[in-house]
């Protein structure tokens, strides 16, 4: 499986780069699956999986089921069946092992309590050993005795000494995790801007990158406080509509160029691909809004019917 959790910029002085993410190197081609897949979350992590059902188990959305994960085998809630994924990779992709038992509800049940105990003694041991750590989330594996603590820090830790003494709390395996910020938005939840919850939390963890351009193409202030989300980076939702942005403005002339129309120079000031409308400013200091069915190309040049 890929590596969900994405690494940060650590850079905390605010400018538009540093609020961008990393830009993926995959194939369009590795981005499609063909096979109907069942999309699983894990409700820890809020983290999508798909997964294969080779053994033909008869599963249901709301059910639980028990599958390998990154960190272990451990029980995944069924969102649904997905005809025809897309994003997906082959090495993305899972097999439901078996269906979640009775027994398997109720460790996880019996579980999530321990997580609260955990929460305790985790912060109890960091403050020992002077560790500049937040905790985010705990969860125990359900087919696994393994614990995962997810934190955040804005340097790298040393938390050799930290696992030992969870190790001789807990008696299992420990891992520890550090996260970014997007990763904790994603665990946390929140309402954002628009007044509905995180896109990474309740929509999808496998957003696309978002770019300083997205925002430029859709004519957004490019306003660090207005384009970014609470975890600092820019808004998830500014990839959603980029592709008709800027399929709409290969048919629309630039900002900036000048057009001969009516007898005077015109610059153009403002294209709105949302209203079809273009603004011009004329040397006689007529300013016209033009509709951009009139503009056609000819010869690499634009013109006004």
């Amino acid at each position: 499986m890929s590596d969900i959790f994405e690494n940060d910029i650590d850079d905390e002085n605010i400018n538009l780069s540093a609020l961008e993410d990393s830009e993926t190197t995959e194939r369009e081609e590795d981005l499609v699956f063909d096979t109907p897949l069942y999309c699983l979350r894990l409700e820890y992590s809020f983290e999508n999986i798909y997964a294969r059902n080779d053994k033909k188990i008869d599963v249901r959305v709301g059910e639980y089921v028990i599958i390998p994960t990154r960190y272990g085998k451990d029980m995944a809630r069924v969102s649904g069946l997905s005809k025809k994924p897309m994003g997906v990779k082959n090495g993305d992709v899972v097999v439901i092992e078996r269906k979640a038992t009775k027994e398997d509800l109720e460790k996880s049940a019996d579980y999530k309590q321990k997580e609260k105990e955990a929460f305790g003694v985790f912060k109890e041991k960091v403050a020992l050993h002077k560790l500049d750590m937040k905790l985010i989330t705990v969860h125990f594996l359900v087919d696994e005795p393994k614990a995962l603590f997810f934190f955040s820090s804005e340097n790298r830790v040393d938390f050799r000494e930290l696992v030992k003494d969870l190790v001789s709390v807990f008696k299992m395996r420990i891992e520890l995790r550090q996260i970014g910020v997007r990763d904790e938005s994603r665990i946390v939840g929140g309402l954002g801007v628009c007044g509905r919850p995180f896109c990474c939390h309740c929509v999808s963890d496998k957003l696309r990158p978002v770019s300083i351009k997205m925002a430029k193409d859709q004519n957004l202030s490019l306003n660090s406080l207005k384009i970014s989300g609470q975890c600092g980076r820019l808004l998830c939702c500014l990839s959603y509509e980029f592709d008709w942005y800027n399929e709409a403005r290969r048919k629309l002339p630039n900002e900036g160029i000048h057009i001969f129309y009516d007898g005077t120079n015109f610059k153009i000031t403002e294209v709105n691909p949302i209203t079809s409308m273009v603004k011009m400013y004329g040397e006689d200091g007529r300013i016209l809004e033009v509709n951009a069915k009139r503009f056609v190309r000819e010869n690499n040049k634009w013109k006004i019917e």
